[in-house]
């Protein structure tokens, strides 16, 4: 796309004004005329007004009754006649107990078109201090595939890594393997008993989830089986030789599966931790703080933390009775390690809300200790299949492999309809990114913390709230620039843009900076494609109703509006790059 760039210069001053067109402007702007009220708590009652409204920012008046003891409608027009409307506005206008303002559309799109991708790094790095992050994510058990559960966990800890690197951050992505225990020895100990020393017949983890499931099946045939594997679990901490071979044959086979996944959705780790070596280091950790008196051994010989008084939590045991480890122990390990080996600000732990107390104890235990550095368990609720929920033990689960399989078989299906004379090649490229995007897209709408049911059918179609959707609307752009011979231009007279749904389209892109910057300090990813949704449902009601024709006879209004649905187009590729989504130029 032929855009001609502004001067070194004139970029510099859109940098200049973009970066403080945002709720601390407008707060100082009006803190010339409110006395009474500190910039910092203008910018908190400062609001942006609902989307079928065209103006970028909002105060609202009734705010400054208790000092003005005037009506706010009064008060907002006062305000209006009172401020000087400054080069970065092109209007401020009072609304009953409101004064809004509307930022200059030349900015924004102005900026988007110059800064491309970096359009809204530039506004959220401002905002923010670049920090060292780790990111721990999705650690699996190595006796059992990754599933549907694990999708969801892939998907946000992926795309807050993508979201915290655009903000400017240093970011770690990490992942524990919990590859000891006795769930790994029970598909050792079927295995043993009936897996005839076979190689792997399907992909090597799922063969590995298999005999899981097959020791399910025969514990209940026969329970002493509990006792087999407790026994197995034994024999491996003594280090015996054949049960060790047989762990690190089953557990490589396990590791190899999920590496093939973890390819399918593009993630790689900088680090990848295991349980088995390192579970027994925590034990010193907390014999020594036991020493000090921070911890204490019950009568039974355990070792406990009382949280119950200072943290108002349930106390944890932190060693059994009988000296062996537990989760937490090693957990106590792992957070010194990683700050050894990142020298990290903060620490963050993808994990489901299944787990809310056990990361609330943790971090009361290392905090008893002296651990300090800043840590922060990103909680999320659980998914779901329109059948019931997940029970890996029963053999019942949509198994992540398997779920991208039957994504783009969907997708392919909907290509092969909607365009049947493409060459096979093409409608499989097609599919791939269709159903990658819709599986991606779907998971990631919904706020972490929210539980829901994933719909396979529901989440590839081309309307609604899906990702073809938003690719269809990029592509649907495309379709336009081919369609125009006009060349898309900063050169455009920017007052013609004067539409009730061109100002709309132009303040939702305003706000993509914000939409970033909330979604990188609050850990709402859910807030990118709620918002890409919202632009391109806004694009689509600009274009489809025949009132903002963008090929015209008017070559002035085209040119503009070229510009505006290419600004859009920007937009939409940032934000599904952020939610590790493709774009395709053709549907």
């Amino acid at each position: 796309m032929n855009i001609r760039l502004l001067t070194i210069n004139h970029i510099r001053t859109i940098y200049s004004i973009m970066t403080v067109v945002d709720k601390r402007k407008i707060a100082e702007l009006l803190k010339t005329r409110i006395k009474q009220l500190s910039v910092e708590e203008i910018e908190g009652f400062v609001e942006i007004p609902p989307q079928d409204f065209v103006y970028t920012h909002a105060f609202p008046c009734f705010r400054l009754t208790r000092f003005e003891k005037k009506n706010p409608n009064l008060i907002a027009s006062e305000l209006c006649s009172k401020i000087k409307k400054p080069d970065y506005l092109a209007e401020i206008q009072a609304d009953g107990p409101y004064l809004n303002f509307r930022v200059k559309p030349e900015l924004a799109l102005s900026s988007i078109a110059n800064l491309e991708n970096d359009y809204g790094k530039v506004v959220t790095q401002e905002k923010i201090t670049p920090q060292t992050v780790v990111i721990e994510y999705p650690s699996p058990n190595t006796n059992k595939p990754l599933h549907l559960g694990h999708v969801r966990n892939l998907l946000l800890g992926s795309t807050m890594s993508n979201i915290y690197k655009y903000a400017g951050h240093e970011v770690y992505q990490v992942n524990l393997n919990n590859d000891r225990g006795i769930h790994i020895c029970k598909s050792m100990l079927w295995y043993k008993k009936w897996g005839n020393n076979q190689e792997p017949t399907l992909k090597s983890d799922h063969f590995v989830g298999q005999a899981y499931v097959n020791y399910h099946t025969e514990l209940e045939k026969d329970e002493s089986l509990a006792q087999e594997a407790k026994k197995l679990l034994v024999l491996w901490e003594k280090n015996d030789p054949e049960t060790r071979k047989l762990w690190k044959k089953m557990n490589q086979w396990a590791l190899e599966g999920f590496k093939k996944t973890y390819e399918k959705f593009g993630i790689k780790f900088d680090k990848e931790y295991f349980e088995s070596e390192f579970y027994w280091k925590g034990k010193d950790k907390i014999i020594e703080a036991l020493e000090k008196g921070i911890f204490e051994r019950r009568e039974d010989g355990a070792v406990i933390a009382r949280l119950q008084g200072q943290y108002n939590i349930p106390n944890k045991v932190l060693l059994r009775s009988d000296g062996t480890t537990i989760y937490i122990t090693q957990d106590v390990y792992l957070a010194f390690l990683k700050k050894e080996d990142f020298n990290y600000d903060i620490s963050i732990y993808v994990v489901g809300n299944e787990q809310d107390m056990y990361f609330k104890q943790l971090f009361a235990v290392l905090e008893m200790i002296g651990f300090e550095e800043e840590k922060y368990h990103f909680s999320y609720g659980m998914i779901s299949l329109p059948g019931g929920k997940i029970k890996s033990r029963q053999g019942r689960v949509v198994d992540a492999d398997d779920l991208v399989d039957e994504m783009q078989e969907l997708a392919f299906r909907e290509v092969n309809e909607r365009y049947p004379d493409l060459s096979l090649e093409e409608k499989e490229q097609r599919a791939e990114v269709i159903g990658m995007g819709a599986l991606r897209f779907f998971v990631l709408k919904f706020d972490p913390k929210s539980d829901f049911t994933f719909n396979p059918d529901e989440s590839i179609k081309f309307k609604g709230e899906t990702g073809p959707y938003i690719q269809y609307s990029y592509a649907r752009i495309m379709s336009i620039f081919s369609k125009s011979r006009e060349t898309v231009s900063l050169d455009v007279n920017f007052e013609v843009l004067s539409h009730e749904k061109e100002l709309l389209l132009i303040k939702i892109l305003h706000q993509f900076p914000e939409e970033i910057y909330q979604a990188a300090t609050t850990h709402g990813i859910h807030l990118i494609p709620q918002y890409l949704l919202s632009l391109c449902r806004t694009f689509n009601s600009f274009y489809d109703d025949g009132q903002c024709k963008v090929i015209s006879n008017d070559k002035e209004l085209e040119r503009a509006r070229l510009l505006l649905i290419r600004c859009v187009q920007i937009v939409v590729k940032i934000g599904l790059s952020l939610l590790g989504i493709e774009t395709l130029e053709k549907m």
